[in-house]
């Protein structure tokens, strides 16, 4: 388990940070299907879950340690050279011998480090299809990537939407493939907007 989910989650971060070099200069402020977040700021927000993992998985620190310390704009001027950095040490921190069995603190309580790179491994493939979609790149997922995402959410799908995050899951059309509703099911309409 632990090799196979420490190769989703090399993978989910090698698939996002594709996309992030493909995004252009002009695209920056350009929407995602995440409402209200434009490319940067979508960005932004996985960047910023990068950076607290070694303070949390290496160094144990609890959140009030860390406190607002990625709060706001993480990116500066040079957002591709700081998602690459970020990226990075999260991957060498879950990679170190003895990370996946530790626990972490998290927003909603204790968490097993396993259950946080599944999340975060979840959370990147998805928002890889938000960004691919806000710059015009190719939205294809990876199946392994998407066949983990899904068997990750589909126990806490109808949390996500209680939780004010994520939208309402969409009726995904016959015959859909399955990322089409692994992403109906996170709220996304992959026929919208084309």
């Amino acid at each position: 388990m632990d090799n196979r989910l420490l190769d989703r989650h090399a993978e989910a971060l090698a698939l996002f940070t594709e996309r992030v070099h493909a995004v252009r200069p002009d695209q920056w402020d350009a929407p995602t299907p995440c409402e209200e977040w434009s490319v940067r700021d979508l960005v932004n927000h996985l960047t910023a879950e990068q950076l607290w993992v070694p303070p949390l998985v290496r160094e144990g620190r609890i959140l009030a340690d860390v406190g607002a310390a990625f709060d706001g704009d993480v990116l500066g001027e040079h957002p591709a050279v700081t998602w690459d950095r970020a990226a990075s040490a999260a991957k060498a921190v879950m990679s170190e011998p003895g990370a996946l069995d530790r626990t972490v603190p998290l927003s909603y309580g204790e968490s097993t480090v396993v259950a946080y790179c599944a999340q975060m491994v979840a959370d990147m493939t998805v928002h890889a299809w938000d960004l691919s979609r806000g710059i015009g790149a190719d939205e294809t997922l990876p199946g392994a990537l998407v066949d983990f995402t899904a068997r990750e959410v589909a126990p806490y799908a109808a949390d996500l939407v209680k939780s004010g995050l994520f939208a309402t899951a969409v009726q995904p059309p016959a015959g859909a493939d399955p990322q089409t509703k692994l992403l109906c099911l996170l709220g996304r309409d992959p026929s919208a907007g084309r």
